[in-house]
């Protein structure tokens, strides 16, 4: 019988410092300070969601009371300590959802087990709050006394994605780390080393399409390409992710762009009929539509071109428009199609006020013109 399935998220969760990804300036700084043994009592994680908070919350805590560190201040992962925080059975890691245990009883508990010394010759016992912002305001300032002056063996490892709730009083007794957003190349390395090693073929762009659909966060990107890789018995092409994304590709975007410069209404408005029966809502097609002009614009500026991050093919196809269509047109476009997309949810005719937006547009260059003309007779009356 084959063994349990795992999904990637849990299955390559970094063990490691060295393995987490994109939050290089965390954990350098974290092995300076156990090489240095100048560790803080008392720690908070924030950053967007699935970027690793947790997981390195996780590698601190085992790391920390190894008794065997490499000369790189990782784990052994072979010491009794790191044995048994790998099969679950350490006594000294304690990890605490908040949102679930956010009462000042469950904090007044948590202060109660701080007292007692770490087993098995360890040196600390962790404690790690997950969400710490779910805390209530009496749990808050429970924990105070205690975050402020812990027992030695005692460390506190608060982790959130809504920093601005916690109290100031909390901030100021936490060494407080940042985590960035995972970037494109940093998420694409990773998912193609998964597919490699998982024997998925796939497509550098489906990739990108992934990486760009999950906004960062990893554990995001690695839930899609397994659904993705699921559906499809292993291969992971451009056009299969473009469909269980449910997202429209680029092409759609450049035809209507094109039908624009030739002020071709007819093929706008049929264009804009297949991307409505294949079932995407006049808002996500606002929102797409709007970001393909602001790609455009950002390809008429070489300072800003490294904001672009899409595959070379798709980036080829953008510098090609962008040569055909003025700034002055671009920033119109995205001004129509912002406010119809602001307007969109108050609409009763949805599909005629998306319509009318491409309406615009497309006879954009017309009215630019005559405003153009009007401007120069002004100037000579004047």
């Amino acid at each position: 019988m084959s063994s349990k399935y795992v999904v990637s998220a849990i299955k390559y969760r970094p063990q490691r410092f060295n393995t987490v990804v994109g939050q290089s300036h965390i954990t350098t700084t974290l092995k300076n300070a156990i090489k240095q043994n100048q560790l803080a009592h008392s720690f908070l994680f924030c950053g967007p969601r699935g970027v690793g908070k947790t997981t390195c919350a996780r590698i601190l805590a085992k790391t920390i009371n190894c008794t065997n560190l490499t000369n790189d201040a990782e784990a052994c992962d072979e010491c009794p300590s790191c044995i048994s925080y790998r099969e679950n059975t350490s006594f000294n890691v304690h990890e605490i959802d908040a949102a679930s245990n956010n009462s000042v009883e469950d904090i007044r508990n948590l202060i109660e087990q701080v007292r007692y010394l770490p087993l098995g010759g360890s040196k600390y016992k962790v404690y790690i709050i997950d969400e710490v912002h779910m805390l209530s305001l009496s749990a808050f300032n429970a924990f105070l006394k205690t975050l402020e002056e812990p027992p030695k063996h005692a460390i506190f490892i608060l982790a959130t994605t809504e920093k601005h709730k916690i109290l100031p009083t909390i901030l100021s007794r936490c060494q407080i780390f940042d985590f960035n957003r995972i970037t494109i190349d940093d998420t694409i390395t990773h998912l193609s080393e998964i597919c490699t090693q998982e024997h998925i073929q796939f497509e550098k762009d489906a990739l990108h399409l992934i990486a760009q659909k999950s906004e960062g966060c990893m554990r995001d990107s690695l839930s899609i390409m397994d659904k993705i890789a699921n559906f499809t018995q292993n291969l992971i092409t451009y056009e299969n992710t473009i469909e269980h994304l449910n997202i429209l590709d680029y092409d759609y975007f450049f035809k209507l762009t094109e039908s624009f410069l030739m002020q071709d209404l007819s093929n706008v408005l049929l264009n804009y009929e297949t991307i409505f029966s294949k079932g995407f809502e006049g808002d996500s097609f606002l929102n797409g539509f709007t970001e393909h002009f602001r790609n455009l614009l950002i390809c008429k500026d070489d300072k800003i071109a490294h904001l672009l991050q899409l595959p070379q093919s798709i980036k080829t196809k953008y510098y090609q428009q962008a040569n055909q269509i003025s700034g002055e047109y671009i920033i119109n476009a995205l001004s129509i199609l912002n406010e119809a997309e602001i307007n969109y949810k108050e609409a009763i005719n949805k599909r005629l006020h998306v319509e009318l937006a491409l309406i615009k547009i497309n006879y954009l260059s017309t009215a630019l013109q005559v405003i153009r003309e009007g401007d120069q007779l002004l100037k000579k009356k004047f």
